[in-house]
């Protein structure tokens, strides 16, 4: 990946990476939420209930409840996901290893400016905050995401035919 890149080029690559991830974290959340909006798609609960209730996880990545929720936005929006964030972490692996990322780790302040110095603590305070804003995020999805479970229980079991 690092290839003819330099440091800024790879970092910048990042970025894009990082907007892409949230965006498609957005569309899973906008997608759950279209789904949970549509009654048309609740009568499939029960079907999704019952595969849940077979699976210790009810591991909503499964295809088949993808298919059973409507859940061609939302399937799509999980590989999108998945993909800018495979994407994501490829740059921040190869940021380190990169020959110039090397070189100024070595360098004790002998080549470098001191405004070249602060810029890279500055970008480091940066990556620590947006890892820990990026973290928060995904607690907070994954947060949402075991909420949609349960209300889908819950309008399944409103459903169930004991309960009519």
């Amino acid at each position: 990946m690092s290839n003819g890149k330099s440091v800024q080029e790879l970092a910048v690559e990042g970025q894009k990476h990082l907007e892409d991830t949230i965006e498609a974290a957005f569309h899973i959340l906008s997608s759950m939420n279209d789904e949970l909006c549509n009654p048309a798609l609740w009568s499939t609960a029960n079907v999704v209930s019952s595969h849940s209730s077979n699976d210790v996880n009810g591991d909503a990545s499964d295809p088949l409840h993808q298919s059973e929720l409507g859940g061609g936005a939302l399937e799509d929006a999980r590989l999108r996901y998945k993909s800018a964030v495979t994407s994501l972490r490829s740059v921040l692996t190869a940021i380190p290893s990169h020959p110039k990322a090397k070189e100024s780790g070595n360098t004790v302040g002998g080549s470098e400016s001191g405004a070249d110095q602060a810029e890279i603590e500055k970008l480091q305070d940066q990556v620590i905050t947006l890892r820990k804003e990026v973290a928060g995020k995904n607690k907070h999805v994954k947060l949402l995401i075991d909420q949609f479970r349960e209300l889908i229980t819950d309008i399944s079991t409103w459903q169930s035919p004991t309960s009519l």
